[in-house]
C-alpha cells in the first residue's frame, strides 16, 4: 500500500513538474541556491514554483527590513485599522491600490513616501524633514516577495522618519486574500 501512494504521489509530482516551472530563490535582489541533503544522502534544490497561491514574481524580503522596524501579523494589522495612532498606508502602486486594497488603508506608492512623509506626521523644514512628530505607520505591498513597502521604508528611514515607528506587514496581500480577509476597492 506504502509503494502504491509513494507511486502516485511521484506521478503526481511529475505531472505538477511539468505544468509549474521552477526558479532558483531571489532574496533581495540576488539569486541564490540552496540544497537540503536528506537522510538518504539525496540532495534536493529548494526553488520557488509561480502556483496560485505564489502568484507574484519578486524577491523573499526579511521580516525585518531595516533594524528597528517592528514586524506585524493579520492581527495587529486588523487592530491598526480604527487606531487613530495608526496609518495604514498601502505602499503598492495605484492600480494594484485601486483593484483591491485593506479597509482602512490610504495609498502613498512607494515611489512617492519620501516625498509626501508630511502626510504621515512630518514637517519639511530648510534641513530636510523633521518627524518628531511623526505618526506609527503600518506599511504593506503585495506580500513576502514584494519589495515596495521595504524600499519605501528605506527611503523614510533615510530621510529622518523613525524605525521605531514603522511597522511591516510581509504578509501584504497576498497573505491578506490568502486568509480570506476582507477586501475594498482602493478609493481617492
Amino acid at each position: 500500500m506504502n509503494n502504491v501512494i509513494r507511486v502516485l504521489l511521484s506521478l503526481a509530482a511529475v505531472t505538477w513538474a511539468g505544468i509549474v516551472s521552477a526558479e532558483d530563490l531571489r532574496i533581495i535582489g540576488e539569486d541564490k541556491v540552496f540544497v537540503a541533503t536528506l537522510e538518504s544522502g539525496e540532495t534536493v534544490n529548494i526553488t520557488r514554483q509561480m502556483t496560485p497561491c505564489a502568484k507574484n514574481k519578486g524577491w523573499l524580503q526579511p521580516l525585518v527590513p531595516e533594524p528597528g522596524i517592528v514586524p506585524v501579523t493579520e492581527i495587529e494589522v486588523l487592530n491598526a485599522i480604527n487606531d487613530d495612532d495608526f496609518i495604514l498606508v498601502d505602499m503598492r502602486t495605484q492600480e494594484w491600490f485601486l483593484d483591491a486594497t485593506i479597509p482602512g488603508s490610504v495609498n502613498i506608492p512607494y515611489t512617492e513616501v519620501a516625498m509626501r512623509m508630511d502626510e504621515l506626521g512630518c514637517s519639511k523644514g530648510a534641513e530636510g524633514w523633521d518627524c518628531s512628530g511623526a505618526s506609527k505607520v503600518l506599511g504593506f505591498c503585495n506580500g513576502p516577495v514584494c519589495p515596495q513597502s521595504p524600499t519605501a521604508m528605506r527611503a523614510m528611514i533615510r530621510d529622518g522618519f523613525p524605525a521605531d515607528k514603522i511597522y511591516y506587514y510581509r504578509g501584504g496581500m497576498l497573505d491578506w486574500d490568502a486568509l480570506g480577509l476582507t477586501t475594498v476597492e482602493g478609493d481617492f
